[in-house]
């Protein structure tokens, strides 16, 4: 074979284990909150394409569903509807858009001023944590609202600890690749015992084409919804700083620098407004995959044009499609139980590794009332939840006197 075609050939296999490797949260994320996993699949390959147009193809990394964005999408749907929400996340989308033109006219220096590690870490947390009664819940065989038993109590709890026993085990003690698809393990496990205990209903695989073009929904605008989803990008904007630092130091380069972080942001802000113009999640930088990049020392970008490629052929799968869409509530309400809980621990960690002083007054209570109102669930007007608690975090870290913990500080 010539060496040409061997190159391509390896890519090609090297973008597709890339895709392996995000797969399990990518669509996770879709079935959680309602949304078409296909949709989720070609918005992925469709975002980081974009990405990678816009900041040159010179960092390899991939985009798919952002979880910081599951209890907001949930509580939008409910509140405003899918159209409406899709127009919210538009916005979300061009809110990075923005920090990427004043990173671009001021630098980066501002950012630690608007959002320190005291504003973003409980923000992170308030995530977390929100969602763990929708973990909880569906671990329990009920929907993610409590509202309806879909699995009995008995069978549903028994698949749901043992998929999260799966889960933890492998991330905890596997080796190599292995390490980084325990979601996909854990689905898989608990897939197959929910199937021989009688809960898996395969009749929409059986039902479904081959060839389906995925369920794509136009956005629709509100004010509403705008204000209620734009304040929720905050904490994932700063996590994909933080991936993008992670990455360049897997790589050995400074993608601060160049391609630059005005032109990654806004890569991440086109892909994420693309994929609420087709209906599907926002999309964030994988660090399941910088993982991966690390583990094979594979570091060229066209790996994941590849993985991108495969994810877009794969949404016209329809019978994929269907059989995703029959996974078991309790099968997700495992592993749920320990993402939503690493989510937290995220935000945890970043008040630890900034060393943030809870003695501090300004601190104690910037982290505070916004862990209350965030987990609590407070409302002013059409502002409430995650988003309402980012404003709060950041207002009073604004007008409270005192030092802000610093990005950086050790």
């Amino acid at each position: 074979m010539p060496s040409s075609q061997s190159s391509v050939l390896r890519d090609a296999v090297a973008g597709s284990q890339m895709l392996l490797v995000a797969f399990g949260a990518l669509v996770l994320m879709p079935l959680i909150t309602g949304l078409d996993p296909s949709v989720a699949l070609f918005t992925a390959g469709i975002g980081t394409l974009l990405f990678h147009l816009i900041t040159g193809n010179q960092m390899p990394i991939f985009l798919a569903s952002s979880f910081a964005f599951i209890a907001p999408v949930i509580a939008a749907k409910s509140k405003f509807g899918l159209a409406e929400t899709m127009g919210g996340l538009m916005a979300a989308g061009v809110l990075y858009m923005l920090l990427s033109a004043l990173v671009k006219a001021r630098g980066t220096g501002f950012i630690n001023r608007l959002l320190p590690p005291v504003v973003v870490a409980p923000v992170i947390m308030v995530i977390g944590l929100s969602l763990a009664p929708v973990a909880v819940n569906m671990a329990m065989g009920k929907a993610g609202d409590g509202s309806e038993q879909l699995v009995p109590y008995d069978t549903a709890i028994w698949i749901a600890m043992t998929s999260l026993a799966v889960t933890i085990a492998l991330s905890v003690l596997g080796r190599g690749m292995i390490r980084l698809i325990p979601i996909l393990f854990g689905v898989l496990t608990g897939y197959v015992l929910s199937a021989f205990a009688g809960v898996v209903d395969t009749t929409p695989i059986a039902d479904a084409a081959w060839f389906s073009v995925p369920a794509f929904t136009a956005p629709s605008f509100s004010w509403s919804a705008i204000l209620f989803m734009v304040p929720v990008a905050i904490a994932p904007a700063i996590e994909h700083i933080g991936d993008v630092i992670a990455i360049g130091g897997v790589t050995g380069r400074n993608y601060i620098q160049k391609p630059g972080l005005q032109r990654t942001l806004l890569g991440d802000g086109v892909a994420t407004s693309t994929a609420a113009l087709m209906g599907g999640p926002p999309n964030t930088t994988y660090s399941e995959v910088t993982g991966a990049v690390m583990l094979t020392r594979n570091f060229n970008p066209r790996i994941m044009l590849w993985a991108a490629g495969t994810a877009i052929i794969l949404a016209f799968v329809g019978k994929f499609g269907a059989a995703l869409q029959t996974i078991p509530v309790p099968v997700m309400g495992g592993i749920l139980c320990l993402l939503f809980g690493s989510i937290a621990v995220v935000g945890l960690n970043t008040l630890i590794r900034h060393q943030v002083d809870l003695s501090e007054s300004r601190n104690l209570v910037v982290v505070g009332v916004t862990l209350v109102f965030g987990i609590g669930g407070m409302a002013l007007g059409n502002v409430e939840g995650i988003a309402l608690c980012g404003l709060v975090a950041i207002g009073l870290n604004l007008v409270l006197p005192g030092r802000e913990e610093a990005w950086g500080q050790q």
